[in-house]
């Protein structure tokens, strides 16, 4: 999964659409108000005293910079005045879509917001930290395993060959005999936790906080899904050039986590966690500030985020704080 993420002419190596012309779409493509109802939250933790005016927000993985840029514009039309305190960074391993976000961010804002762009969480510094991710753990490198064997690719087909210690022993304590075994969640923690004195990290994806036993690692293209063991499934045919992904499994993520004095504060649906964060509000101030056009339009795309039968119930968030 790596390799086909990652490699030289990995999914992600090379820059693809998301949204309506690529394979998939993501809350940040459906509509803004999802991070303007994140931006809303970091607003009620500086407000509270919890963080300072000072700190920054810091994006992990932004594709092409939609969701800072979208945080920040709801910052200015919330509390303005904060755009000349904090601090805004963006996450991003991939030079060309760096370029893309900096464009993008230089777009929007011109020379108004200043937004720091970093290649890693060991580059980034900060002494008090907002960090916010979108689906960025199911893209993590991940190994399949069944029946204490490990997967492999050999001529295009996935067979179970491989032995790994490490990866078993992560198996037999969630009771897993099938299923994927993320790699990478306590190495992240680390990183995060060596980047920042204290930070807040909201991140969103689909999952749930109870073990699942069996595959779910699958292939998205042009929007139509595709389990990887399917037998009509062409290997050689789509690796490398379609978005391969798992569902999380967020009590592995949770463990690694806390294994690393990083504390867990909750776990929610993405509908419950938005309008806890002020989603309705959000959009009760744009009723009255705008056309009913204009507020239709912006209502069905912010329904798709809370709608149990599209994003609500089926995308999670997990929240970690950390005080140094």
């Amino acid at each position: 999964m790596s390799h086909w993420l990652y490699g030289a002419d990995g999914y992600y190596s090379n820059y693809k659409e998301i949204g309506k012309d690529g394979d998939f779409y993501t809350a940040v493509s459906s509509s803004q108000f999802f991070g303007g109802s994140i931006a809303n939250e970091f607003i009620k933790l500086i407000e509270s005293g919890k963080f300072s005016n000072s700190s920054t927000i810091c994006e992990i993985g932004a594709h092409k910079g939609y969701l800072t840029a979208d945080i920040i514009q709801f910052i200015y039309t919330l509390k303005p005045h904060l755009l000349k305190t904090l601090k805004f960074a963006i996450i991003e391993k991939f030079e060309h879509l760096r370029i893309k976000q900096q464009e993008y961010i230089k777009t929007a804002f011109g020379d108004e917001v200043k937004v720091d762009f970093f290649e890693s969480l060991e580059k980034f510094s900060s002494k008090e930290t907002l960090f916010v991710a979108n689906e960025i753990f199911d893209a993590f490198p991940c190994e399949l395993i069944y029946k204490n064997k490990i997967a492999e690719v050999i001529d295009n087909k996935i067979e179970f060959t491989k032995q790994d210690d490490k990866i078993i022993e992560i198996a037999k304590k969630y009771g897993k005999d099938k299923g994927e075994i993320a790699v990478g969640y306590q190495d992240f923690a680390i990183r995060m936790k060596e980047s920042s004195e204290k930070f807040e990290f909201i991140t969103f994806d689909y999952g749930d906080l109870t073990t699942r036993f069996d595959f779910s690692i699958r292939v998205y293209q042009k929007h139509q899904v595709f389990p990887l063991f399917e037998d009509k499934l062409d290997i050689e045919k789509v690796f490398g050039k379609t978005d391969i992904t798992f569902d999380v499994d967020f009590k592995h993520l949770k463990d690694e986590f806390e294994s690393v004095g990083i504390k867990f504060v909750e776990f929610k649906t993405q509908m419950k966690a938005l309008i806890d964060f002020g989603l309705i509000d959000l959009l009760e101030m744009l009723k009255k500030n705008t056309n009913q056009k204009t507020y239709s339009a912006e209502m069905n795309r912010a329904k798709i985020l809370i709608d149990p039968s599209f994003m609500g119930e089926r995308f999670k968030m997990i929240r970690f704080n950390y005080k140094g």
